[in-house]
C-alpha cells in the first residue's frame, strides 16, 4: 500500500482529531487557548515532528476559505442585534478603522525595521504593508474560549463589543490583503480614491448581499416547510438536520454570489448570519448547536492544517524579527488603534480600552490570509507566511494565558453573566412564548428567599432553577440564594421584566 492512499489519510486524519481533542482537554488547566492547543498537534505531527508532509497552499487556502464561511457564519447567528445595539458604533469603527491603523502602524514598524543592517528581512513599503495586513484581524474563538471555560462574563457590553469586533473585521483584514497583492502583482495604482472605491464596493455590496440572501434563505426554509402542503409526518431532528444543510449550502451561495459581483463575501456572510440568528426560525436552538459544533469541527480542521502546513525550522530564520514584530503590535500597534478608535466614545472608560487592547489575539484568519501572497507568488511570500504564523503563535501564547488574568486586575469581571446559563429546552415556534433566564440577586431576595416571594410580571412562570451543576424544579416553598439562575417562560404579548 502507498504512502499517500484515502486509508492513510483518514488513519492520519482521525489520528489528529483525537489526539487534538484528548490533548486539548488540558488547555483548561494550563489556560492555554484550545486552538493554540490544536496548531501545536498540527505541527507535531508535521514536517519538523513525525513527519506528516503537506505543503500545498492552494488546499489550504480552499480550505481555509470554507472553514471562515463557517465561523463567520456561526459567529453571526450567535450575535444578537439586541446585545450589540448600544455597542454598534464603537464595536464598526474598531473593525474597520481600527484594523487600518493597526495595519498602517505595524506596517511602517516593519519597514522600518526592514531597513535595519542587522535584521534579515528587506520588504518595500507596500510589501511591509501586506504583511501587517494580513495579521491586522483578531480572533474572537480564543478569547471566548477562554472565557468560557472559567464561566466568567464581563462588565461594561465587553462581550458583545468584541465578539462584534472580531466578527466583522476579517473582511477588512482580506480586502486589505487582495488590494495590497494587487498592487504588488498586477502594479495597479495605489492611491486614497481606489482604496475608498474598494471599501465602498466590497462593503456595501457585501453587506446588501449579506441581507438580501439571508432573507432568500429564511424564504427558502418556508419552502421547505410548506412542501406536502404541512401533511409530512417528518419528524423534528430530520426537519432540523436538513434545514441546517440547507442553510449551509446557503452560505456557500452567500459567499460565491457576492464574491463574484465584487463585493466582499466574508462580510455577507457574517451578515446573513446576523439577520438570519435573529429571525424566528423553525428548531432555532437546535440549527444553532449543529452550526456551534460545525464551527468548531471548522476550527479545529483548519488549526491542524495550519499545524501541519508550517515548517518550524523555517521559522526560526525570522525568528527574532518576527518576536519584535509581535511584540510591537501587541504592545503599541493594537493599543495606539484602540485608543485612538475609542477616543471619541467618553461612556466607554480606560479599563475597558486597556482590556480590549490586550484581548487582540491572532487566530486562523491572519494565518490563512497569509497563504494568498504565497499563492499569488509575491516577493518574500514565504517570509510572511512564517513571521505571521510566529506572530500568531506568540499572541496566542502571550495574550491567551493572561485574558482572564487581565480581566480581574482591571475589575471587569462578572461573576454571573445574566442570559448565558444554557437549560437545553427549546419551544415549538407555533407557541406565543419565549424563554428568558435571570439571575437572582439580593434585591431580589428582598421581600423573602422563596419563590412565591419573587415578584414576577403577569404572564411570566419560573419553569426551572439552576444551581450550580445542579437542576431544581421549582415550587412556591424552595428556598432560593442569590446567584441561583431562574429559567423563565413569558407569553409574547406580556411587556418584559
Amino acid at each position: 500500500m502507498g504512502i499517500i492512499s484515502s486509508e492513510n489519510i483518514l488513519l492520519f486524519g482521525s489520528l489528529l482529531l483525537i489526539a487534538g481533542v484528548l490533548i486539548g482537554k488540558s488547555s483548561y488547566r494550563t489556560g492555554l487557548p484550545l486552538l493554540l492547543v490544536f496548531l501545536l498537534v498540527g505541527m507535531g505531527f508535521g514536517t519538523d515532528g513525525l513527519g506528516l508532509q503537506f505543503s500545498n497552499m492552494h488546499d489550504a487556502q480552499f480550505i481555509g476559505m470554507i472553514a471562515l464561511c463557517v465561523i463567520l457564519f456561526s459567529g453571526g447567528m450567535s450575535t444578537s442585534v439586541s446585545s450589540i445595539r448600544p455597542i454598534l458604533l464603537p464595536g464598526l469603527v474598531l473593525s474597520t478603522a481600527g484594523v487600518l491603523l493597526t495595519a498602517l502602524l505595524t506596517g511602517l514598524f516593519i519597514f522600518w525595521l526592514s531597513g535595519m543592517e542587522w535584521t534579515n528581512i528587506h520588504f518595500a513599503l507596500i510589501p511591509s504593508l501586506l504583511l501587517a495586513s494580513t495579521m491586522s484581524s483578531t480572533d474572537s474563538a480564543s478569547v471566548f474560549g477562554i472565557l468560557g471555560s472559567h464561566k466568567v462574563g464581563l462588565k461594561h457590553n465587553l462581550r458583545p463589543m468584541l465578539e462584534l469586533e472580531s466578527g466583522s473585521n476579517d473582511p477588512m483584514a482580506y480586502m486589505l490583503t487582495i488590494i495590497l497583492i494587487e498592487a504588488i502583482t498586477i502594479g495597479s495604482d495605489l492611491s486614497a480614491g481606489m482604496l475608498i472605491g474598494q471599501l465602498v464596493l466590497q462593503f456595501g455590496a457585501g453587506g446588501l448581499m449579506g441581507v438580501a440572501l439571508a432573507m432568500v434563505t429564511k424564504w427558502l426554509i418556508g419552502v421547505y416547510r410548506r412542501i406536502g402542503n404541512g401533511k409530512s409526518n417528518e419528524d423534528a431532528g430530520q426537519a432540523t438536520a436538513m434545514i441546517s444543510i440547507l442553510m449551509i449550502g446557503a452560505v456557500f451561495l452567500i459567499y460565491t454570489s457576492t464574491t463574484a459581483i465584487g463585493g466582499n463575501g466574508y462580510l455577507a456572510v457574517y451578515v446573513s448570519g446576523i439577520v438570519l440568528g435573529n429571525s424566528s426560525l423553525p428548531y432555532h436552538r437546535s440549527i444553532t448547536k449543529f452550526m456551534d459544533g460545525l464551527t468548531w469541527l471548522a476550527q479545529i480542521v483548519v488549526f491542524l492544517m495550519l499545524g501541519l502546513l508550517v515548517n518550524p525550522h523555517e521559522m526560526l530564520s525570522v525568528a527574532a524579527v518576527s518576536f519584535l514584530i509581535g511584540l510591537f503590535m501587541i504592545l503599541a500597534g493594537r493599543p495606539l488603534s484602540v485608543f485612538l478608535c475609542l477616543w471619541p466614545f467618553r461612556g466607554i472608560n480606560l479599563r475597558t480600552k486597556t482590556f480590549v487592547s490586550w484581548v487582540g489575539l491572532r487566530g486562523a484568519a491572519p494565518i490563512i490570509f497569509a497563504t494568498y501572497p504565497v499563492v499569488a507568488d509575491v516577493p518574500g511570500a514565504s517570509q510572511i507566511f512564517n513571521i505571521v504564523f510566529f506572530v500568531t503563535l506568540l499572541s496566542l501564547v502571550l495574550q491567551g494565558t493572561t485574558v482572564i488574568a487581565a480581566a480581574r486586575k482591571l475589575k471587569l469581571i462578572e461573576e454571573h453573566a445574566p442570559g448565558e446559563e444554557d437549560f437545553g429546552v427549546e419551544l415549538a415556534d407555533e407557541h406565543p412564548t419565549s424563554l428568558h433566564t435571570h439571575v437572582l440577586t439580593d434585591a431580589d431576595l428582598e421581600p423573602g428567599n422563596t419563590l412565591k416571594d419573587v415578584k414576577l410580571p403577569e404572564g411570566e412562570l419560573v419553569m426551572m432553577i439552576r444551581r450550580g451543576d445542579k437542576y431544581i424544579v421549582p415550587n412556591g416553598q424552595k428556598r432560593l440564594l442569590k446567584g441561583d439562575v431562574l429559567l423563565i417562560i413569558r407569553e409574547e404579548d406580556h411587556p418584559a421584566k
